[in-house]
């Protein structure tokens, strides 16, 4: 028979990202989505106004290709505010179009043909496409469940001579961990060694409940070696914005222009006036939001073990994962489905962020409205009908 599709061969693998599916299949059915991490409330006002009268009064033209240079200053103020972390806003960040669009710039500008890409599972479903299209070859590290601890030993496993770099997240979606010292101690041991660069998911950096977030670039060993990606998507409630950037040395911010110039090469200016606006927020405002997450995060979590679905409590992010593999169930798609069908509630599984696509735990998204949070948890009373 012949291939009529038109999609590039190297991305059929991937299909349709299962957050998609899973919108469209909540949507068809009217269930309460804890599935996609959105929120379903919108930023602070000072934000969006910022944003609203710069359409109006601007500016309105193309922005530099690197981002305005307020918003890269207020970057470069925001890391030392939040890192400890001297940062040149000239010359090592770039402004790109969201966290996913600054990891594609990445992979883009840094690998030749054949590189290879340590990715740690479960992952976000980005990552391997972004390391295919830009003609890598991702490999796996697999942590075990239900710790997801990150050791030299699991890296080293995923290692080869052809090993280009090394993706890490912390905060981390979809397990809600936030890696400690120890775990940052065993990365840095294996980028050095492999003379891998380190890129840092870091969406989630506001998110943190127990611990404290670390970024590898505050490492002086790391320094040079690493690249910072995140966005204002997830610590301001404002995921269309789709505002997100890069902090790198000059090498590797050069490489990540590179690519950025010919794909995106700028991102909405009256969106990154609203972004500087946004990073210049006080810190009552970070406290109060960490606060209002950590009381959805505590209703879902013990509303979840209510029903029986043994959760695990996040230590960031707004995700927590329930272990439904000791209730009998073998393929966490289907069982995500029959919520979604037979109860009105979708969640996330698993395991699309395996290389095997093992089933795995389901992860639900508490950044919702606590009414929200709580009509799906009335309806999961119920969920022992559709269990095995």
């Amino acid at each position: 028979m012949t291939d009529t599709s038109r999609t590039a061969s190297r991305l059929r693998e991937f299909g349709t990202s299962i957050f998609t599916v899973v919108s469209a299949l909540s949507n068809r059915h009217g269930a309460v989505n804890l599935g996609q991490g959105f929120p379903d409330f919108d930023g602070p006002e000072p934000i969006r106004r910022a944003a609203a009268e710069a359409v109006m009064s601007g500016p309105n033209q193309y922005a530099p290709l690197a981002g305005t240079g307020r918003l890269r200053h207020a970057i470069a103020d925001w890391m030392s505010r939040s890192r400890s972390v001297d940062v040149d806003a000239e010359r090592e960040v770039t402004v790109t179009a969201g966290a996913t669009g600054g990891l594609s710039a990445v992979m883009l500008g840094l690998l030749e043909p054949g590189d290879e890409v340590v990715l740690v599972e479960p992952w976000y479903d980005a990552y391997p496409a972004a390391v295919v299209m830009a003609g890598g070859r991702p490999t796996y590290a697999a942590p075990e469940a239900p710790g997801y601890r990150i050791d030299a030993a699991t890296l080293e496993a995923a290692v080869t001579p052809a090993t280009r770099a090394l993706v890490i997240n912390s905060p981390h979606n979809p397990t809600g961990r936030v890696l400690d010292e120890a775990e940052w101690d065993a990365i840095e041991r294996v980028v050095l060694e492999h003379d891998l660069v380190l890129v840092s998911d870091e969406v989630y950096e506001s998110l943190v409940y127990e611990g404290s977030h670390r970024s590898p670039i505050g490492r002086p060993a790391l320094r040079d070696r690493c690249i910072v990606v995140s966005s204002i998507g997830k610590t301001f409630s404002l995921t269309g914005w789709k505002v997100g950037w890069t902090v790198a040395a000059p090498a590797l911010t050069e490489a990540v222009r590179a690519s950025h110039q010919f794909t995106i090469f700028s991102v909405a200016t009256p969106l990154q006036v609203g972004a500087e606006a946004a990073l210049g927020m006080p810190d009552a405002y970070f406290e109060e939001f960490v606060d209002s997450y950590r009381v959805r995060r505590d209703l879902l979590v013990d509303g979840l073990a209510a029903a029986g679905l043994r959760p695990s409590t996040p230590q960031g992010t707004y995700f927590a994962l329930a272990d439904v593999s000791s209730l009998g169930v073998d393929d966490d798609l289907a069982f995500c489905e029959r919520m979604i069908r037979e109860l009105g509630v979708a969640a996330i599984p698993t395991s699309p962020f395996h290389h095997d696509r093992r089933s795995g735990p389901i992860r639900f998204a508490f950044c919702k409205s606590e009414d929200v949070i709580r009509t799906a948890l009335d309806r999961l009373q119920n969920v022992g009908s559709i269990l095995p």
